[in-house]
């Protein structure tokens, strides 16, 4: 993955909250809690996910861009590249 140590650490701390979670969703749905609660849940998890994605697109982006600029090199992704990116989050 592109990114200093505290970008990746972030993420896997994001990562390992969401797997945390969906682990409590599966229990809860073998318990048969209502449904209010999973979903509540749920939600929390696909957030959890969502954060992490974005962590790791922003994260890129001062790489692929910022570094670009420094360095004088080419971005590695392009406008139509970084917007598919986002939009496979949405």
């Amino acid at each position: 993955m592109i990114g200093d140590e505290e970008a990746i650490a972030s993420v896997l701390n994001r990562l390992r909250r969401a797997q945390g979670q969906l682990a409590g969703v599966i229990s809860m749905i073998e318990d048969g809690r209502e449904c209010k609660d999973i979903v509540t849940q749920l939600a929390a998890v696909s957030k959890a996910l969502d954060r992490a994605g974005f962590k790791i697109i922003v994260t890129g982006l001062r790489e692929c861009v910022v570094g670009a600029e420094v360095d004088g090199r080419a971005p590695e992704l392009d406008q139509e590249q970084l917007e598919k990116l986002f939009l496979a989050l949405a």
